[in-house]
C-alpha cells in the first residue's frame, strides 16, 4: 500500500516543493480579509513556523543529496526574509515583521533537524 504512495511522492517531489513555494508566496502577499482566523496567542507565529517547516521539508526531500543542505537552509531563510520585505514594500494590507522572519527561520531549522533525524533510507 505504501509503495505506490512513496513512488507518487518521489515522482512529484519537485512539483510539490514548487507548489508550496508559490502557495506561500501567494498567501503572504494577497489580502486575506474575510478569511476565518484563529485567535490564539502566537498562533500567527506557529502558522509561520509550520508553513516554513512544510516548505523546507518538501525542498529537502525534493533536492536530497543534490545540493548542500546549508545552501538550501540559506536560500529558504533568505526567501522568508524577501517575503517579509515584499510585504512591507508591495502591499498596503501587510507589514514586514522581524518576529515573522524568526518564526519562518525556526520552521526551516526544525525541518532540517527532522529531515536529519528520520531514516532517509525509507525515502530513497
Amino acid at each position: 500500500m505504501l509503495g505506490p504512495i512513496k513512488r507518487l511522492l518521489e515522482r512529484n517531489a519537485f512539483a510539490i516543493a514548487i507548489f508550496l513555494t508559490l502557495f506561500i508566496t501567494f498567501i503572504s502577499l494577497v489580502s486575506l480579509t474575510g478569511m476565518p482566523r484563529i485567535k490564539l496567542d502566537n498562533s500567527d507565529k506557529i502558522g509561520h513556523s509550520f508553513a516554513y517547516f512544510m516548505l523546507s521539508f518538501s525542498w529537502f526531500f525534493a533536492l536530497k543529496k543534490r545540493f548542500n543542505n546549508n545552501l538550501i537552509i540559506t536560500l529558504l531563510i533568505s526567501y522568508g526574509i524577501i517575503i517579509e520585505v515584499l510585504q512591507e514594500v508591495l502591499t498596503t494590507h501587510r507589514q514586514g515583521d522581524f518576529s515573522d522572519v524568526l518564526a519562518n527561520s525556526i520552521g526551516v531549522i526544525l525541518a532540517y533537524l527532522f529531515y536529519q533525524f528520520i531514516d532517509i533510507k525509507h525515502f530513497s
